[in-house]
């Protein structure tokens, strides 16, 4: 997980136990913090920003309260880094750290040191856009914010407040426009529709090329440090734009209509690489709605397992609650036929907010994932430590794995040791690695 700037771990807490340059709601640094960044890096050139604002967020608070509009915004806040982390990746040497910031109420600010392609800025930034609609599961209902961005690059001797007055500009026509979701703020569209379906066309080339690529995070036992298996994560890398990673992978294939193909792609690349490795250790592949709407997904998968000679009985699926909303019984028909087959399920970014207790009765769950935003601050934070110790103790009265994500540090894996949890992944022992290393790993750990 990339660290992001501009906290300081020893900065003296405020009032409301936030550290200063913090917001408060979600985390992120806050707007002083933005502005104080953006003043630092590089006096304006070579920054490249977007300022995301959550289209009529107002009828959210009227409708669910500030209650649930804060819900919202934490979540949409937690995709944001996510998507960042993802995406951005660590800063180059000599840049600073990759920003993420809340500047106001509705409104969150990217910003990175690291030049990038106008091209490739607009793609990242229409996949963000997709990750932050995806429905938002609060009360009950199923909502769906539709972002306007505001996409910039800096200009030589521009201070913060100069950039960020360029980008409220902006984005404050977006807002007015209605249609229209996304803009340059010097009014240029050169990354426009063209481009778009070109990148669509490309993608279909290389999924029929064979060109798409698996990653696998591993995952380690916290008791002894033991290998247990991996995430299989996707990645592109394409020949102008270079390394795209699955976000605006899976935003691509949505607009090209290649969601399907992608994930079984993925799958059959992922069961591939994993078929040489030593039992037990798994392979966890995430599954999307669109995977879910296939009426054979299931066969389908079972059959890609068995033609890579991998044991059902070591894969896992991870799903998320927003992957379950559009058809709830549908999904979990499809799950109870994995799991008699001996295919685990993961329920995937729990914590954030809007788990479901009804998603941990009705499915066929196996393992619990804990979003990386529990981890963060368990070593520091007794609040956050009480929340995680609590999680876990329901995952055990309900016979459930627990698995923490992001773990970057000795500190937090001390506690998930003492608060019981099963595995971890993370920075702390390795980033994802490619198939010839993961299977250097895998060996090492017969």
């Amino acid at each position: 997980m990339t660290s992001f700037a501009p906290f300081d771990p020893a900065a003296p807490a405020q009032e409301d136990g936030t550290l200063s340059g913090q917001d408060a709601l979600t985390g992120l640094a806050d707007a002083a913090a933005a502005r104080a960044w953006l003043d630092a890096a590089r006096g304006g050139a070579g920054i490249q920003a977007m300022l995301i604002g959550l289209n009529r967020f107002q009828a959210v608070n009227l409708a669910f309260g500030h209650g649930g509009g804060d819900r919202v915004l934490a979540e949409v806040a937690r995709r944001i880094a996510h998507f960042a982390a993802e995406e951005l990746g660590p800063a180059q040497a000599g840049d600073p750290a990759p920003l993420v910031a809340r500047v106001s109420g509705g409104e969150f600010l990217i910003a990175c040191g690291s030049p990038r392609s106008r091209e490739r800025w607009q793609v990242l930034a229409q996949a963000l856009g997709r990750s932050i609609a995806r429905p938002l599961a609060l009360g009950g209902d199923a909502v769906r914010l539709l972002p306007r961005i505001a996409l910039l690059r800096g200009q030589a001797h521009e201070d913060g407040g100069a950039l960020l007055d360029r980008l409220d500009q902006a984005l404050a026509q977006l807002l007015r426009s209605g249609a229209r979701r996304l803009a340059w703020a010097d009014g240029s569209h050169r990354a426009g529709r063209r481009s778009a379906a070109r990148l669509e066309a490309d993608l279909i080339g290389a999924l029929h090329r064979d060109e798409i690529a698996v990653l696998y995070q591993p995952q380690f036992r916290v008791a002894d440090g033991a290998l247990a298996g991996a995430e299989a994560l996707a990645r592109w890398e394409h020949p102008g734009l270079g390394r795209i990673g699955a976000e605006t992978l899976f935003a691509v294939a949505e607009r090209a209509d290649q969601m399907a193909p992608l994930s079984q792609a993925i799958a059959t690349t992922a069961l591939a690489g994993a078929s040489a490795w030593p039992a037990p250790l798994r392979l966890s592949l995430n599954v999307t709605a669109e995977d879910f709407a296939l009426p054979d997904f299931a066969q389908g998968l079972l059959a890609r397992a068995d033609a890579a000679g991998f044991a059902p009985e070591r894969l896992t699926i991870e799903i998320t609650e927003q992957t379950l909303i559009a058809d709830f019984e549908g999904c979990a028909a499809a799950l109870r036929t994995l799991a008699a087959q001996g295919v685990a399920v993961a329920l995937d970014d729990f914590g954030t907010g809007f788990s479901n207790f009804r998603t941990l009765k009705a499915l066929p769950l196996d393992t619990l994932k804990l979003d990386q935003s529990l981890v963060r601050d368990v070593a520091r934070d007794h609040r956050d430590r009480a929340i995680l110790a609590a999680m876990v103790a329901m995952a055990r009265a309900l016979s459930l794995t627990v698995v923490a994500e992001g773990v970057e540090n000795a500190e937090q894996l001390e506690v998930l040791a003492q608060e019981g949890v099963t595995l971890f992944q993370g920075f702390l022992r390795a980033g994802p690695l490619d198939s010839a290393a993961m299977a250097r790993m895998a060996a090492g750990a017969r």
